[in-house]
């Protein structure tokens, strides 16, 4: 078994932004490896949503952008279980990338909208881990397109 040392949890938890015992865990349970150690993590945090699937996801951030020529707009929601996640600036920020990638791919419905292509990973497999690292049900990403009118 190889040593794990602090940086090498540190670097696993900029890598997840799962916590640091759950790094340090998940690190020493793969040996060292980092591929082991996130897929590790990946499967703690569904395990963590699906614990808590019966859960109320009532709180969350509703965010809004359009296209560069104004002419399209999209709405989307991701929700979780307290207003302490739904104020995390990770959480926001994942929000902001879903709706990005939303504007690019214009999904046609909720469906569409999970499996979209965020950095290399699905919509829905993001809110998934998102869950993993907060400990809270995080779902319900919805969207709604727009047609804006031009002034």
């Amino acid at each position: 078994m190889s040593t794990i040392n602090a940086a090498d949890v540190a670097k696993l938890r900029r890598m997840t932004g799962a916590g640091m015992m759950d790094c340090k865990k998940a690190l020493e349970e793969a040996a060292g490896d980092f591929e082991k150690a996130q897929e590790i993590i990946r499967k703690r945090g569904q395990a963590i949503a699906n614990k808590r699937a019966d859960r109320e996801a009532t709180e969350g951030v509703v965010l809004a952008r359009t296209t560069a020529d104004g002419k399209t707009g999209m709405i989307i929601a991701l929700n979780c279980e307290t207003d302490f996640v739904a104020k995390n600036t990770d959480f926001i920020a994942l929000g902001y990338s879903i709706l990005d990638a939303a504007l690019k791919a214009n999904p046609s419905d909720l469906e569409g909208l999970k499996s979209i292509n965020v950095g290399g990973k699905k919509a829905a497999d993001l809110v998934l881990e998102k869950s993993g690292i907060t400990g809270e049900k995080c779902n319900h990403i919805s969207t709604r397109e727009t047609s804006l009118p031009h002034w």
